[in-house]
């Protein structure tokens, strides 16, 4: 049975989903500290030249991380414009899983669709997946650029395979997957014309 939160159980709840910006660390492809507004202006570069040209963004992700995956791609397709997609399509992941295993399903399909110059968005709460570490390889063969979302442990592998990575500094798959998401939301959001000035119309 649920039991109704306390208040203050409730206030830090909220307490801890509003540090989340101050929680999170930013590195480049050589592990140099970035400020957020840097790092995401980074990938913002990264998108730019995806809607007028032939490149994709691919999403990816398990779990909590492939819904995450599934909820940018359509995001990002209608209301970015972006050629996005996920690949987390329930036929491919079973078809793949089976016959080459499950470390193997996004792998396999970048081999297959990646072109170079397109950009990976790896979401993974523990960053140590491997189905997503050896996506993030396949998608460096292919000559793409990589955007890393992880967590948990601040040794985790993905944070270091990025050209942009961002590391949510909390040990709870909620708190790390609601601020994936969020990052992943800022991006497009400001990037199509959100601007703090617009909140004194709301």
């Amino acid at each position: 049975m649920t039991v109704p939160p306390a208040a203050r159980d409730l206030d830090a709840y909220f307490a801890t989903l509003s540090a989340l910006p101050r929680r999170t660390a930013v590195t480049d492809a050589a592990g140099d500290a970035l400020d957020l507004a840097a790092g995401m202006g980074r990938v913002a570069g990264l998108l730019g030249g995806l809607a007028a040209g032939e490149n994709r963004v691919f999403f990816i992700g398990n779990g909590g991380s492939a819904g995450i995956a599934s909820h940018a791609a359509i995001d990002y397709s209608k209301n970015g414009g972006f050629p996005a997609l996920a690949l987390t399509d329930g036929a491919a992941l079973t078809c793949l899983g089976n016959d080459y295993g499950y470390d193997e399903v996004f792998a396999r399909q970048l081999e297959f669709h990646a072109r170079r110059g397109d950009v990976l968005m790896a979401v993974s709460s523990s960053g140590a997946s491997a189905n997503i570490l050896k996506a993030v390889a396949a998608a460096r063969a292919r000559g793409c650029r990589v955007v890393t979302f992880s967590g948990f442990s601040p040794a985790n592998p993905l944070r270091r395979l990025g050209d942009v990575n961002f590391y949510v500094d909390n040990g709870e798959y909620g708190f790390v997957e609601i601020f994936h998401l969020t990052l992943i939301h800022a991006v497009l959001d400001l990037g199509t014309g959100w601007r703090a000035a617009m909140r004194t119309a709301e």
